[in-house]
């Protein structure tokens, strides 16, 4: 069975029904930690999660504020700490094996302007991947991250509506153009097939080059 989850059902009914009767939508806050815990156990064992909620709010150190604080953190870290929790726990039960994915980002990499949250919250993403690594190898879960460069989404696009902040990001990306979805697919079809059975632990950085200076 494929189940596939976002945030609102609409956002996932058509690409469900694009895959066909294998799939079936799903609606999870994933910041109720109680419905994620019961989300997991009333479904047999996940082989693969791509564990892809986060946030940001951009903003220079001397101005974010605790909510500020508390919204990125509470997403992008805890949130992402108790899906894999409760994910492994029930393929530990089962005694399944299968690939961990982490969504997080160049930015848990290097450093950015505005970006001391965000930075923050993916560099613990990456530290929690490793470990996770470690815990789960003897069970033959692995884990992994994925670290996109900017991606052109409906929630990024009007960014890019501010020409200079577009300019100051494909200075940054040496292959010269924004990210599409379309560009994460082959990593996540990689990390979550047999192709990469010895990969675990790691990050695998999509960025068109931008942390390679």
């Amino acid at each position: 069975m494929v189940t596939l989850v976002a945030r609102t059902e609409s956002e996932i009914e058509a690409a469900a029904a694009e895959i066909g009767p294998l799939a079936t939508a799903a609606t999870l806050d994933v910041s109720d930690l109680a419905a994620v815990r019961e989300f997991f156990a009333d479904r047999p064992a996940f082989h693969i999660l791509v564990n892809n909620a986060g946030t940001n709010r951009p903003k220079p150190l001397w101005e974010v504020s605790e909510d500020d604080y508390d919204a990125v953190y509470d997403l992008n870290v805890k949130s992402a700490f108790f899906v894999a929790q409760a994910c492994v726990q029930r393929m530990m039960a089962d005694g399944t094996s299968g690939s961990l994915i982490h969504m997080g980002s160049q930015m848990g990499h290097v450093g950015g302007p505005n970006r001391s949250l965000y930075c923050g919250s993916k560099w613990a993403l990456e530290g929690m991947n490793k470990a996770f690594a470690l815990d789960l190898a003897a069970h033959n879960i692995r884990s992994n991250t994925i670290a996109p460069t900017f991606i052109e989404t409906p929630l990024t696009r009007p960014f890019f509506e501010d020409v200079a902040f577009k300019a100051s990001v494909l200075a940054k990306i040496k292959l010269g153009r924004i990210g599409q979805v379309e560009d994460l697919m082959g990593a996540i079809v990689f990390l979550a097939s047999d192709a990469s059975a010895l990969v675990t632990g790691t990050s695998l950085v999509v960025d068109g080059g931008w942390t390679a200076d």
